[in-house]
């Protein structure tokens, strides 16, 4: 017997070089192993996401932001709940060397699904501004022109005018990296958002599940801002509500959130561990320093057309630009995240614990993940990566002078 014989697993893929590949074998390997397949085809991760609704697994084949010679496997559940290492990957490598060596007796069906439609349906639910817009939309190529394309003519028929930049799906990435965290990939971006006078830009990630807003002036807002920006759009009609922030973000976010009637709560940084809190929080929304924003209403998934049906909505309602908007927001200086190499992170988190967790001044002190430690006016976060020997810090403060003063103080402990 198979251990996936009667199941049925949606397969999607992006527009990587090597998706259609790596796809055809992924199903040849399932329906040989006697599981059914629903082949979504081309498809941006949200899109994929949204899909799984109607299955109990799904794999995405993409490397999300990551350059074009690299590519991997999405897994989750029902629901988009996502596999990591700890709650199924872990298995998975476990049972390879056990799986029976013949095939299925009989072989799984493979059917084709097209989601597209529903999926844009269903987030048009959200958008209720009726006035006109003009929005600088780059895909870098990646899968958010897929689903923005046929975006566009619909936005169209609100008044809502898109300006598309690097909508062809090329796996090649031939324009810029679709990584929209690296600012010398928004060059483009900004230099179209000033000559169309639009009213801001929107970048894309390679699978589409991440996203940079640009005001109308050129300057890129920060995640955690946008964040902030948004929540007091929906906390609007939803008092109350619980909205989550990554431990990176400035305290502006928690105190938006807080005086728009929310309740804000940190949480670790990654998808499946803020999915699986917001599920236990009932959150109506979450957001990533990276760019990632899950609404509750949404299946707790990935979903930047969301996001920017939640900023046109918010610009409407205060008749506002964006860069007014963002401006009370800069209220702190802070660092953005400062990547070094060491050979031993650990040590160095359990160093600066040791110096500053029984600090005079200490407000809270946080291991959610590696350690956070605040004071009354700054705070810093150190955290190791999971992948590389290198950890990760975040200063910021009241003035600036404290935080370059403060940044510099545990660059030093942690270069040695």
């Amino acid at each position: 017997m198979t251990r996936t014989a009667g199941a049925t697993v949606l397969v999607g893929r992006d527009m990587r070089s090597s998706s259609t590949s790596l796809s055809a074998a992924l199903i040849r390997g399932l329906t040989d192993e006697g599981a059914s397949i629903v082949d979504a085809g081309l498809v941006s991760t949200p899109l994929f996401y949204h899909a799984t609704k109607d299955y109990k697994a799904g794999v995405m084949v993409t490397a999300s932001h990551n350059p074009k010679e690299y590519n991997g496997f999405k897994l989750c559940k029902e629901e988009a709940i996502p596999i990591s290492y700890d709650t199924g990957i872990r298995a998975i490598e476990a049972l390879v060397d056990e799986l029976p060596k013949e095939l299925a007796q009989t072989k799984g069906a493979e059917t084709k699904r097209d989601y597209l439609q529903e999926f844009l349906d269903c987030n048009l639910g959200f958008l209720k501004t009726t006035k006109d817009f003009t929005i600088v939309v780059d895909a870098g190529n990646g899968m958010g022109g897929y689903t923005y394309e046929a975006l566009t003519s619909l936005l169209a028929k609100r008044h809502i005018r898109i300006k598309p930049l690097y909508f062809k799906p090329d796996g090649t990435f031939p324009n810029h990296e679709a990584n929209p965290l690296k600012e010398e990939t928004l060059t483009d971006l900004k230099t179209t958002v000033t000559g169309e006078h639009a009213d801001f830009d929107l970048a894309l990630d390679g699978d589409g599940d991440r996203c940079v807003f640009v005001d109308e002036h050129g300057e890129t807002v920060r995640a955690d801002l946008f964040l902030a920006l948004i929540a007091q759009e929906v906390l609007r009609t939803h008092k109350g509500a619980t909205i989550l922030h990554d431990l990176r973000a400035s305290r502006i976010v928690r105190e938006t959130i807080t005086a728009a009637g929310g309740i804000p709560i940190m949480c670790r940084v990654g998808h499946a561990y803020i999915k699986a809190q917001m599920r236990d929080e009932h959150a109506l929304l979450a957001g990533e320093v990276s760019g990632h924003f899950y609404p509750g209403e949404a299946n707790y998934t990935e979903n930047t057309m969301y996001a920017l049906f939640q900023l046109l909505n918010l610009l409407e309602e205060t008749g506002k630009p964006l860069s007014t908007l963002v401006a009370p927001l800069k209220k702190y200086s802070y660092s953005g995240e400062l990547n070094n190499k060491v050979a031993d992170p650990d040590k160095v988190i359990t160093a600066a614990k040791r110096i500053y967790a029984s600090a005079p001044g200490v407000v809270a002190v946080s291991e959610l993940d590696g350690i956070r430690i605040e004071f009354s006016t700054w705070w810093f976060n150190l955290r190791k990566s999971n992948t590389e020997p290198v950890i990760r810090l975040i200063v910021e403060a009241d003035t600036e002078a404290e935080m370059v003063e403060k940044r510099d103080e545990l660059l030093a402990l942690v270069r040695g």
